[in-house]
């Protein structure tokens, strides 16, 4: 299994002094599947990171990429959200595919 990281929005100020379009949050959304037969197992988590002011390295909006977007998301997490957002999509499959728990009637 492979998480795969995507980014839904990126919040910015409009105007911070001298500089325009400054991305201030990253919302994202972690996701994996796994098809066994005619199963599929999705899981993901959704969630948003802080970005610290950008200093002299700031990139202009126009030209962030997606992938940029995950790094500095990642980077805002650390190590240790980036591994609990990725164990959380590979346990909602585990627990799809070896259910602990069911619903239902016996009639």
């Amino acid at each position: 299994m492979a998480v795969t990281w995507n980014v839904r929005q990126l919040d910015r100020q409009l105007k911070d002094g001298d500089k325009s379009d400054v991305v201030l949050t990253v919302h994202w959304l972690a996701t994996d599947s796994e098809v066994d037969g005619d199963n599929k197992y999705n899981g993901y988590v959704y969630g948003s990171a802080s970005l610290a002011p950008p200093g002299d390295s700031f990139t202009p909006y126009s030209d962030i990429s997606e992938e940029q977007a995950v790094t500095w998301a990642k980077a805002a997490l650390g190590d240790d959200q980036v591994a609990d957002a990725e164990k959380s999509v590979e346990n909602q499959i585990d627990q799809q595919k070896n259910p602990t728990n069911a619903e239902g009637v016996p009639w």
